[in-house]
């Protein structure tokens, strides 16, 4: 059973992801929150695996609940919940933490896929976030004047290239192992090797490493 957390200020919102949730027998709606401090008490009072983060909330913001969170209980899955006007608060999300992002408006098997593939360890992005935190990224590294990009390591192998290219336009491991026809284990274990091989964190700045290394 999946015990995911619910933070929104929207009571609305709140109600239609615990119906969501409730609707499907693997997971349990283990607490909701309108604010990012009752966020982080209820992280400490109820261990889910999962929260479901709004960022934008009165009072604690939901990047400074996710930091806390995750200096407190570093296990615990931070899915961000983003509306397509969030730009400025993605990056400092994912600085933060986050372990995933997923659009609001997202269809409902895309958001309780989401919440299966964070309790499972992959991070789960919708294909738009994905590109604007990387075009984000690579504006950013425009203005400072970075160095050269990447080349990529000479142990990367031809099938990890497909995936990485894949990656860097935002698709899922399961889209990966469709496209490529692969099963959906086996991507994962090319993205785990990949962010070994790059030294990447998280599957943004994989994808970040893909475009800088013109590998997209």
């Amino acid at each position: 059973m999946i015990r995911v957390l619910l933070v929104d200020d929207q009571q609305l919102v709140r109600a239609g992801l615990r119906m969501l949730c409730e609707s499907v027998p693997d997971m349990e709606v283990v607490g909701e929150a309108a604010e990012g401090a009752t966020a982080v008490r209820l992280v400490d009072e109820v261990t889910p695996d999962v929260v479901l983060m709004d960022l934008r909330m009165p009072g604690v913001d939901g990047t400074t609940a996710t930091s806390r969170i995750m200096a407190r209980r570093p296990s615990t899955r931070v899915v961000v919940l983003t509306t397509f006007d969030d730009d400025d608060h993605l990056y400092p999300a994912l600085a933060a933490g986050a372990f995933g992002f997923l659009v609001k408006d997202a269809a409902p098997n895309e958001l309780l896929d989401g919440i299966r593939r964070a309790s499972g360890g992959d991070s789960p992005f919708s294909q738009v976030v994905l590109r604007r935190l990387v075009e984000h990224a690579v504006r950013t590294q425009a203005v400072q004047a970075p160095p050269p990009p990447p080349q990529t390591p000479a142990d990367i192998t031809g099938r990890e290239r497909d995936v990485l290219a894949l990656v860097a336009i935002g698709l899922s491991n399961p889209e990966i192992a469709e496209r490529l026809h692969l099963g959906v284990t086996t991507v994962k274990t090319h993205v785990a090797n990949l962010m070994t091989k790059t030294g990447s964190a998280n599957r943004v700045q994989l994808a970040i490493y893909a475009v800088n290394a013109g590998d997209k």
